[in-house]
């Protein structure tokens, strides 16, 4: 394990705010919402502000009183967050983000789970937070050949828990995450307490058809629009990279609308700028616009069969879920239950989307503290 610490060069933040002042804009957009991308309004005064009034400083302090290592794991350099609690009865958690995200989408929530007691809590539901960078995102190293798909990175993050001497732990996520640390429930079983999925994947149940609830109804229309009007980043990421990666890596501009267009899309409300820049460095500094998209190309015809047709094997391990009110996929209870064998928890909220750390950071953690109060102890 060697110890991690940010410290940007001044250069290199200069030539970004460079780039972002001469950027080629294309014309406007010919509608008058969001149904054509980003409106160029939009991003060109995202952009200035990056450019003339965000202040990075202010976030690499914030990740850097955090602990963070990188570890070799199955020959690829893996950067962490390693936020031990002050509390013995702690339980040693793995928390996965996924994409656009990153390790900054779990900072406000570090604290409340680490020492519970600083934050109004009960130090019975504290946690040792384990935080890695996927393979290819932030400042983890980019693999250099294929087979780095979510299989892989489950055997990485077990072989990580195992090499910090955590031999029983939890596992929770969203987006890829949710499939990386369902995989760790599956692969890893006899070390993990529990997993926790926002949301949980699972393929509608063609034996409910004649009998659907308005809401199974609603999430299939959903599916349906999601895959008409809203797919198309993930088909060319699942397709073609290596294509979308030049500009993503060259343009701050075009990483800046790439990703800003589906957490407008993806969210319940609007996240704060400088929350919004934040995530971006994590993918503007390292340059990873390319090996991000890359996990696509490797894993997300296998996760999409997750949730839409066919029902993958099951999952043992006891399973937390949490439905936030405009994620996507909502697999009911019923459907879900085809493939998690051994569901503790389930909550459908009210608010919240695809950024549920970002957004609601205090139901965030409560939603995890509900459920790993149940499988704490073996």
């Amino acid at each position: 394990m060697i110890p991690f610490r940010l410290d940007v060069p001044e250069a290199e933040l200069e030539r970004l705010r460079e780039r972002l002042r001469t950027t080629r804009w294309p014309e406007a957009e010919t509608v008058a919402d969001w149904s054509q991308g980003v409106p160029l309004a939009f991003v060109r005064e995202l952009c200035a502000y990056w450019a003339d009034g965000y202040d990075w400083r202010a976030t690499e302090a914030r990740l850097n009183a955090v602990p963070q290592f990188h570890t070799r794991v199955d020959g690829l350099d893996i950067h962490f967050l390693h936020a031990r609690s002050p509390h013995d009865a702690a339980l040693p958690l793995v928390l996965t983000h996924g994409w656009p995200g990153s390790v900054v989408e779990f900072l406000d929530v570090i604290g409340p789970l680490t020492d519970p007691p600083a934050f109004g809590g009960d130090a019975a539901d504290a946690f040792h937070v384990v935080c890695p960078s996927l393979p290819g995102y932030g400042f983890s190293a980019k693999p250099t050949r294929t087979g780095w798909g979510i299989e892989r990175i489950a055997d990485a993050w077990a072989t990580l828990m195992s090499e910090l001497g955590h031999r029983r732990y939890g596992a929770a996520g969203h987006d890829w995450g949710t499939s990386v640390s369902t995989l760790l429930g599956v692969r890893d079983a006899d070390h993990v307490a529990g997993i926790h999925l926002i949301p949980p994947l699972a393929p509608p149940d063609p034996a409910t058809f004649d009998d659907l609830t308005d809401a199974e109804r609603r999430a299939l229309l959903e599916l349906d629009r999601a895959a008409a009007d809203g797919d198309g980043y993930s088909f060319e990421q699942r397709t073609r990279p290596q294509t979308i990666g030049y500009g993503l890596v060259d343009s701050p501009a075009a990483l800046c609308a790439w990703i800003v267009e589906k957490f407008h899309a993806w969210s319940d409300r609007a996240i704060d700028r400088d929350r919004l820049l934040d995530n971006l460095m994590l993918y503007w500094l390292p340059g990873t616009g390319a090996s991000a998209a890359r996990l696509y190309w490797e894993s997300f015809a296998t996760v999409q069969q997750w949730f839409t047709a066919a029902l993958p094997e099951p999952v043992p391990v006891p399973a937390g879920c949490s439905i936030f009110a405009r994620e996507l996929p909502r697999p009911s209870r019923r459907w879900a239950e085809r493939r998690f064998t051994d569901i503790r928890y389930w909550n459908e909220l009210d608010r919240g989307g695809h950024f549920a750390a970002l957004e609601e950071p205090a139901a965030f953690v409560d939603e995890l503290r509900s459920f790993f109060r149940l499988v704490r102890r073996p």
